[in-house]
């Protein structure tokens, strides 16, 4: 990474996110305002809310690690350590694993690595570890990941490896456990009200009411997804996708800040209230990776983001959602999945020491190699149609502890420059010069 003035790196941090964001900014500058303000919290935070920063850079060094095919595989796209997380999958099984696949696109594997090491790196900054603590992290995690894909490479099986009650330890157990004692009754009972016999959502400051044109139209992109859930995990009632509430809903995190979204309630698993699901019908937006690389193929391979991001999801995460799917409002893509009672983020507020950070980066590079190397059953996609792992294998066939220190270090790099960059924002965002005032 070639140093750069000030004056030169504050233009550089301006440009690329107000490029990025400028039709949602101009859509929902009350949003943004909210997004910059998150952002300037802390470095890791900024971090998170500026995945087209990072693109900016990382293409544009040489990348020597990334061959065979490995240059161009599906990838997360956003990978860093607050990204993971506990869900139900469609076996009916809480499974630990990556989350969040709004930036997923296809690109270098060794972009997910390095954007998870400057996170762990960042992380590390936050809790006062020294620098080499934070080097030996990286490097646990990046042994447990190439141990998981030589287990790939020796296996015809994709799928037999999943982080769930019988196997996972620590803080990720922690999660799986807490996720087991949430109900979709509490859930419901939070935003819905009981009204004639039925639930309907609650109007609060997150959710307002439809207009009837508007409403039809929502109504009608609901009926239109319906079509895009894979035969094989389609419930066999009609009952379950009775309609019953539409709301339209906002705020989101940090990396949602200005998209429209709505709420949908249906009738669920049986007509008892305590089984309605709440389906979130969001806005897809374009991912960071993608204003930076050639995407003609890909652009003709896709209707909208909202069915980009689907794919995506389906090629990297096993057993998905079985309501994932995508629909689109006047021509813009939208991501439809159930709002799951069941999700619990890993919380890093108590995971302090390296001791215990040690045997969670151990399973998150597990996680990781997962999401790179088996895709999900009902994948649909043929962009990608090589051996991942063997692919990767190779490209670092006897140099792999070159390549060890090499990303150790460059995590640590960048996450100085982030704390570097994180401060030129905060002064730009109160100059006003991010587009819009800070006041």
């Amino acid at each position: 990474m070639a140093p750069s003035s000030t004056s030169a790196r504050t233009d550089t941090i301006i440009e690329v996110i107000r490029e990025a964001f400028a039709p949602l900014m101009r859509a929902d500058p009350v949003a943004f305002r909210a997004k910059y303000r998150k952002m300037a919290l802390d470095p890791h935070a900024f971090y998170r809310g500026s995945a087209c920063l990072y693109y900016n850079d990382v293409t544009q060094e040489p990348d020597e690690w990334s061959r065979h095919g490995a240059e161009r595989i599906w990838i997360h796209g956003d990978l860093h350590v607050e990204n993971f997380g506990t869900y139900l999958n469609s076996d009916g099984r809480l499974i630990f694993d990556v989350n969040d696949f709004d930036e997923a696109y296809l690109g270098r594997f060794v972009w997910d690595l390095q954007r998870f090491a400057a996170s762990l790196a960042l992380v590390g900054w936050q809790k006062a570890l020294p620098e080499d603590a934070v080097r030996k992290l990286v490097a646990r995690y990046l042994r447990s990941y190439l141990s998981q894909v030589d287990h790939y490479a020796g296996t015809d099986s994709d799928d037999d490896f999943a982080l769930n009650l019988e196997n996972a330890d620590g803080p990720v157990l922690v999660a799986l456990e807490r996720a087991r004692a949430l109900r979709r009754a509490d859930l419901l009972d939070e935003v819905t009200v009981l009204a004639k016999g039925t639930r309907r959502f609650l109007e609060d400051g997150t959710a307002r009411r439809l207009g009837r044109d508007e409403r039809t139209q929502v109504v009608g992109a609901f009926r239109s997804y319906l079509d895009t859930i894979p035969t094989s995990k389609r419930f066999d009632r009609a009952l379950f996708y009775e309609l019953r509430d539409v709301v339209g809903k906002s705020g989101f995190g940090i990396g949602s800040a200005g998209l429209p979204a709505y709420n949908v309630l249906v009738e669920g698993y049986s007509q008892a209230l305590d089984n309605d699901v709440v389906l979130s019908m969001k806005q897809a937006n374009v991912p960071a990776v993608s204003r930076f690389v050639d995407t003609a193929e890909v652009d003709a391979y896709f209707k909208h983001e909202g069915h980009r991001t689907v794919v995506s999801q389906r090629a990297l995460q096993v057993h998905t959602d079985p309501l994932l799917g995508y629909t689109d409002i006047d021509g813009t893509g939208y991501v439809v999945s159930e709002v799951s009672p069941y999700e619990v983020d890993l919380d890093w507020s108590n995971i302090n020491e390296p001791e215990d950070m040690r045997a969670v980066v151990d399973l998150l590079g597990r996680a990781t190699a997962k999401i790179h190397c088996a895709s999900d059953e009902d994948s649909d996609q043929d962009l990608v149609d090589i051996q991942v792992e063997a692919a990767i294998v190779d490209s670092l066939k006897g140099r792999r502890r070159e390549f060890g220190d090499w990303l150790s270090q460059w995590g640590i790099d960048y996450a100085m420059r982030v704390r570097q960059d994180h401060s030129l924002f905060v002064d730009a965002f109160r100059e006003g010069r991010m587009g819009m005032a800070s006041t």
